[in-house]
């Protein structure tokens, strides 16, 4: 009889402590999970904000108004330089969108012309050019000639990710485990992205130019001789004012 009352009074007293183990064991659980998404973050900048190289197009906007056809002398140069900048980087044809049924489709038709001409003297040829008619969808508004073409660039980001509080408090992950927050880095590698001049540069070096063939004649000529190689400067000394350790 007495080994059943405490048989039952050992029952009793784990059923009362189920609850908390099983409080516990969820709360254990939840940590776990927590350590693993903390863990799974890179802490090299260059791995949580990687550089992608990808194609992108390029856009240039031309403001037409409703009065006047042709371009201005400074619309003139924009599409001039942008026409040679297509030469040396465009990935494929340059596509002119042109507007219609605006209050400005008349002008811009005119300045349509310029345009071509313009493509024409700079030596985009004919086939590289698409026109591409559009409606805004604010049907009679004022639009404007857009100009694009694809070509590769660099890219990262986006930046400005804030997921973990960065404020002073031990209960952030990133006091925990002693690693930068996540969007550390992420300015550094859009700038860097942007600054770039040729996008292959971050994948490959570039191969070394030759050498300019009658400069390197006259150095080597000069070095037979055992004359100094160095280029002479008439003007070196024209701005000295004393020959003190000379």
């Amino acid at each position: 009889m007495a080994v059943s009352c405490l048989d039952a009074l050992g029952l009793r007293r784990l059923g009362a402590i189920a609850p908390l183990l099983l409080l516990a064991a969820t709360l254990g659980a939840c940590k776990h999970a927590e350590e693993d998404i903390t863990a799974s973050v890179p802490s090299d900048y260059r791995q949580r904000h990687p550089i992608v190289v990808q194609e992108a197009d390029r856009t240039v906007e031309v403001f037409v108004g409703t009065g006047r056809g042709g371009l201005m002398a400074s619309q003139r140069t924009d599409v001039a330089a942008f026409a040679q900048t297509w030469l040396q980087e465009g990935t494929g044809p340059i596509t002119i969108d042109l507007p219609v049924s605006t209050t400005n489709a008349r002008a811009a038709t005119q300045s349509l012309h310029d345009i071509q001409e313009i493509f024409s003297s700079v030596g985009v040829p004919a086939r590289g050019v698409t026109i591409r008619r559009y409606t805004p969808p604010d049907y009679g508004q004022f639009a404007t000639i857009k100009l694009n073409y694809p070509k590769v660039i660099a890219d990262a980001g986006p930046c400005g990710l804030w997921r973990e509080d960065l404020g002073p408090s031990f209960k952030s992950p990133i006091y925990q485990s002693n690693r930068p927050y996540s969007n550390l880095g992420c300015a550094y590698q859009r700038n860097m992205a942007a600054m770039v001049a040729n996008p292959a540069d971050l994948v490959q070096p570039r191969p070394e130019s030759p050498s300019y063939t009658p400069r390197r004649s006259t150095v080597l000529g000069r070095y037979a001789n055992g004359e100094p190689t160095a280029t002479k400067q008439p003007d070196a000394d024209k701005g000295k004012i004393s020959d003190v350790g000379k």
